[in-house]
Protein backbone atom coordinates (compact mmCIF):
# COMPACT_ATOMS: atom_id res chain seq x y z
CA UNK A 1 0.00 0.00 0.00
CA UNK A 2 2.97 2.77 1.19
CA UNK A 3 4.76 1.45 -2.58
CA UNK A 4 1.55 2.52 -4.73
CA UNK A 5 1.28 5.45 -2.63
CA UNK A 6 4.93 6.62 -3.14
CA UNK A 7 4.18 6.11 -7.02
CA UNK A 8 0.92 8.08 -7.10
CA UNK A 9 3.30 10.89 -5.30
CA UNK A 10 5.91 10.28 -7.62
CA UNK A 11 3.56 10.15 -10.72
CA UNK A 12 1.96 13.44 -9.81
CA UNK A 13 5.23 15.43 -9.17
CA UNK A 14 6.50 14.00 -12.48
CA UNK A 15 3.07 15.20 -14.43
CA UNK A 16 3.76 18.42 -12.68
CA UNK A 17 6.99 18.76 -14.02
CA UNK A 18 6.46 18.09 -16.74
CA UNK A 19 3.72 21.16 -17.07
CA UNK A 20 6.16 23.72 -15.85
CA UNK A 21 8.97 22.95 -17.86
CA UNK A 22 6.92 23.15 -21.10
CA UNK A 23 4.67 26.53 -19.86
CA UNK A 24 3.79 28.98 -22.24
CA UNK A 25 1.38 31.14 -20.25
CA UNK A 26 3.79 34.47 -19.72
CA UNK A 27 5.11 35.42 -23.37
CA UNK A 28 7.17 38.62 -21.49
CA UNK A 29 8.66 35.81 -19.37
CA UNK A 30 9.57 33.33 -21.50
CA UNK A 31 10.87 35.45 -24.21
CA UNK A 32 13.18 37.22 -21.65
CA UNK A 33 14.37 33.91 -20.10
CA UNK A 34 15.30 32.19 -23.66
CA UNK A 35 17.16 35.39 -24.58
CA UNK A 36 19.13 35.07 -21.23
CA UNK A 37 19.88 31.48 -22.36
CA UNK A 38 20.82 33.18 -26.00
CA UNK A 39 23.63 36.33 -24.80
CA UNK A 40 24.84 34.13 -21.36
CA UNK A 41 26.73 35.99 -18.96
CA UNK A 42 30.75 36.34 -19.67
CA UNK A 43 31.51 34.17 -16.89
CA UNK A 44 29.15 31.26 -18.24
CA UNK A 45 29.46 31.34 -21.68
CA UNK A 46 30.54 27.30 -21.86
CA UNK A 47 27.26 26.59 -20.44
CA UNK A 48 23.95 25.76 -22.24
CA UNK A 49 21.60 27.53 -20.27
CA UNK A 50 18.11 25.85 -18.78
CA UNK A 51 16.17 28.83 -20.02
CA UNK A 52 12.66 27.28 -19.44
CA UNK A 53 10.45 27.41 -16.27
CA UNK A 54 12.11 26.01 -13.56
CA UNK A 55 10.18 23.56 -11.45
CA UNK A 56 10.52 22.27 -7.67
CA UNK A 57 13.40 20.13 -6.71
CA UNK A 58 13.50 18.00 -3.27
CA UNK A 59 12.38 15.14 -1.13
CA UNK A 60 8.69 13.55 -2.41
CA UNK A 61 8.09 13.11 1.54
CA UNK A 62 9.02 16.47 2.77
CA UNK A 63 7.38 18.11 5.34
CA UNK A 64 8.81 21.28 5.24
CA UNK A 65 8.04 23.29 1.50
CA UNK A 66 10.36 26.28 1.12
CA UNK A 67 9.01 28.87 -1.48
CA UNK A 68 11.37 31.73 -2.70
CA UNK A 69 9.89 34.59 -6.00
CA UNK A 70 11.34 33.20 -8.64
CA UNK A 71 14.74 31.74 -10.65
CA UNK A 72 17.83 33.93 -10.66
CA UNK A 73 18.05 35.05 -14.63
CA UNK A 74 21.87 33.48 -14.74
CA UNK A 75 21.06 31.00 -10.93
CA UNK A 76 18.63 28.34 -11.79
CA UNK A 77 17.31 29.57 -15.33
CA UNK A 78 20.50 29.13 -16.20
CA UNK A 79 21.05 25.08 -13.66
CA UNK A 80 17.36 24.29 -14.06
CA UNK A 81 17.16 23.38 -10.12
CA UNK A 82 15.84 26.45 -7.42
CA UNK A 83 18.59 28.24 -6.26
CA UNK A 84 21.59 26.37 -7.82
CA UNK A 85 24.65 28.69 -9.10
CA UNK A 86 23.66 31.72 -7.41
CA UNK A 87 24.62 33.79 -4.40
CA UNK A 88 21.08 32.89 -2.78
CA UNK A 89 22.29 29.43 -3.28
CA UNK A 90 25.79 29.73 -1.87
CA UNK A 91 24.44 31.45 1.08
CA UNK A 92 21.16 28.99 1.89
CA UNK A 93 22.51 25.74 1.18
CA UNK A 94 25.05 25.51 3.86
CA UNK A 95 22.17 26.38 6.29
CA UNK A 96 19.88 23.41 4.73
CA UNK A 97 23.14 21.37 5.34
CA UNK A 98 23.70 22.33 8.52
CA UNK A 99 20.12 21.94 9.76
CA UNK A 100 19.87 18.98 8.23
CA UNK A 101 17.74 19.49 5.12
CA UNK A 102 20.63 18.83 2.26
CA UNK A 103 23.01 16.34 1.90
CA UNK A 104 25.74 18.93 1.18
CA UNK A 105 26.64 22.51 1.57
CA UNK A 106 27.53 23.31 -2.02
CA UNK A 107 24.54 23.60 -4.98
CA UNK A 108 25.93 23.64 -8.84
CA UNK A 109 24.36 22.38 -11.35
CA UNK A 110 21.29 20.14 -11.85
CA UNK A 111 24.01 16.67 -11.66
CA UNK A 112 26.13 17.92 -8.52
CA UNK A 113 24.36 14.91 -6.47
CA UNK A 114 22.59 17.49 -3.74
CA UNK A 115 19.40 15.61 -2.31
CA UNK A 116 16.91 17.01 0.18
CA UNK A 117 15.50 15.41 3.26
CA UNK A 118 12.16 16.55 4.20
CA UNK A 119 12.00 19.86 2.42
CA UNK A 120 11.01 20.55 -1.72
CA UNK A 121 11.71 24.20 -2.81
CA UNK A 122 9.40 25.67 -5.86
CA UNK A 123 9.08 29.12 -5.88
CA UNK A 124 6.02 31.39 -6.73
CA UNK A 125 7.07 32.13 -10.29
CA UNK A 126 9.00 29.83 -12.79
CA UNK A 127 10.60 32.38 -14.85
CA UNK A 128 13.16 34.64 -14.11
CA UNK A 129 10.94 38.04 -14.34
CA UNK A 130 13.06 41.07 -15.66
CA UNK A 131 14.16 43.52 -12.56
CA UNK A 132 12.74 40.53 -10.20
CA UNK A 133 9.09 42.32 -10.46
CA UNK A 134 6.53 39.67 -11.76
CA UNK A 135 3.41 40.90 -12.38
CA UNK A 136 0.43 39.80 -10.39
CA UNK A 137 -0.91 38.24 -13.33
CA UNK A 138 2.12 36.68 -14.31
CA UNK A 139 1.98 35.20 -10.04
CA UNK A 140 -1.75 33.98 -10.80
CA UNK A 141 -0.66 32.00 -14.34
CA UNK A 142 2.18 30.44 -11.97
CA UNK A 143 -0.35 29.06 -9.11
CA UNK A 144 -1.53 26.48 -11.49
CA UNK A 145 1.72 24.98 -10.92
CA UNK A 146 2.26 25.77 -7.21
CA UNK A 147 -0.92 23.96 -6.80
CA UNK A 148 0.00 20.60 -8.19
CA UNK A 149 3.44 20.51 -6.38
CA UNK A 150 1.77 21.07 -2.84
CA UNK A 151 -1.19 18.68 -3.79
CA UNK A 152 1.07 15.64 -4.28
CA UNK A 153 3.23 16.54 -1.00
CA UNK A 154 1.02 15.19 1.32
CA UNK A 155 3.15 15.10 4.25
CA UNK A 156 3.81 18.38 4.43
CA UNK A 157 3.49 20.17 7.60
CA UNK A 158 5.67 23.63 7.39
CA UNK A 159 6.02 26.16 4.73
CA UNK A 160 8.69 28.66 4.61
CA UNK A 161 8.28 32.24 2.53
CA UNK A 162 11.28 33.60 1.93
CA UNK A 163 11.00 36.90 0.98
CA UNK A 164 7.48 39.02 1.25
CA UNK A 165 6.57 38.38 -2.83
CA UNK A 166 6.81 34.70 -1.75
CA UNK A 167 4.83 35.40 1.12
CA UNK A 168 2.42 37.28 -0.65
CA UNK A 169 1.75 34.76 -2.87
CA UNK A 170 1.59 32.02 -0.95
CA UNK A 171 -1.52 33.53 1.06
CA UNK A 172 -2.95 34.83 -2.32
CA UNK A 173 -2.88 30.66 -2.83
CA UNK A 174 -4.36 30.08 0.17
CA UNK A 175 -7.02 32.41 -0.05
CA UNK A 176 -7.77 31.49 -3.04
CA UNK A 177 -8.05 27.94 -2.14
CA UNK A 178 -10.57 29.12 0.80
CA UNK A 179 -7.80 28.07 3.73
CA UNK A 180 -7.61 31.73 4.66
CA UNK A 181 -10.74 34.52 4.70
CA UNK A 182 -8.24 37.54 4.57
CA UNK A 183 -3.93 37.71 4.05
CA UNK A 184 -4.34 40.94 6.15
CA UNK A 185 -4.35 38.65 9.21
CA UNK A 186 -0.95 37.32 7.98
CA UNK A 187 1.28 39.90 8.41
CA UNK A 188 5.62 38.95 6.87
CA UNK A 189 8.53 39.77 9.07
CA UNK A 190 11.66 37.70 9.29
CA UNK A 191 10.80 35.14 12.20
CA UNK A 192 6.86 35.17 11.31
CA UNK A 193 5.36 32.55 12.28
CA UNK A 194 1.54 31.88 12.34
CA UNK A 195 -0.49 28.42 12.64
CA UNK A 196 -2.80 27.93 9.13
CA UNK A 197 -6.24 27.01 9.30
CA UNK A 198 -5.62 23.95 7.45
CA UNK A 199 -2.78 22.99 10.72
CA UNK A 200 0.30 23.90 8.88
CA UNK A 201 3.08 26.25 10.16
CA UNK A 202 3.97 29.28 8.33
CA UNK A 203 7.42 30.71 8.78
CA UNK A 204 8.62 33.97 7.20
CA UNK A 205 12.14 34.65 6.23
CA UNK A 206 13.79 37.48 4.72
CA UNK A 207 15.17 36.35 1.16
CA UNK A 208 18.83 35.23 1.14
CA UNK A 209 19.30 37.58 -1.88
CA UNK A 210 22.91 39.50 -2.12
CA UNK A 211 21.17 42.27 -1.33
CA UNK A 212 19.88 41.21 2.02
CA UNK A 213 22.84 39.36 2.79
CA UNK A 214 25.81 41.57 1.89
CA UNK A 215 24.21 44.72 3.86
CA UNK A 216 23.67 42.23 7.06
CA UNK A 217 19.85 42.68 7.25
CA UNK A 218 20.00 38.20 6.97
CA UNK A 219 22.79 36.34 8.48
CA UNK A 220 23.66 33.02 9.02
CA UNK A 221 22.23 32.49 12.37
CA UNK A 222 19.05 34.33 11.58
CA UNK A 223 18.33 32.36 8.35
CA UNK A 224 19.65 28.83 10.88
CA UNK A 225 17.00 29.60 13.67
CA UNK A 226 13.94 29.83 10.99
CA UNK A 227 15.00 26.32 9.84
CA UNK A 228 15.73 24.86 12.95
CA UNK A 229 12.06 26.32 14.34
CA UNK A 230 11.29 24.42 10.87
CA UNK A 231 12.24 21.24 11.87
CA UNK A 232 11.00 21.30 15.37
CA UNK A 233 7.05 21.79 13.70
CA UNK A 234 7.83 19.34 11.06
CA UNK A 235 8.51 17.05 13.80
CA UNK A 236 11.93 16.45 12.88
CA UNK A 237 13.76 16.32 16.13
Amino acid sequence: MATSRQALVQLQLAQAREKIITCELCPRLRTYCTGIGEKKRRAYMDWEYWAKPVPGFGDPNARVLITGLAPGAHGANRTGRPFTGDGAGYFMYPVLYNTGFATQELATSRDDGLKLRHAWIASALRCAPPGDKPTPQEIRNCSVHFKAEVAALKKLRVVVCLGKIAWDAYLAFLKNEGVIERRSAYTFTHGADYLLPNSLRLLGSYHPSLRNTNTGRLNKAQFTRVFMKAREYAGLE
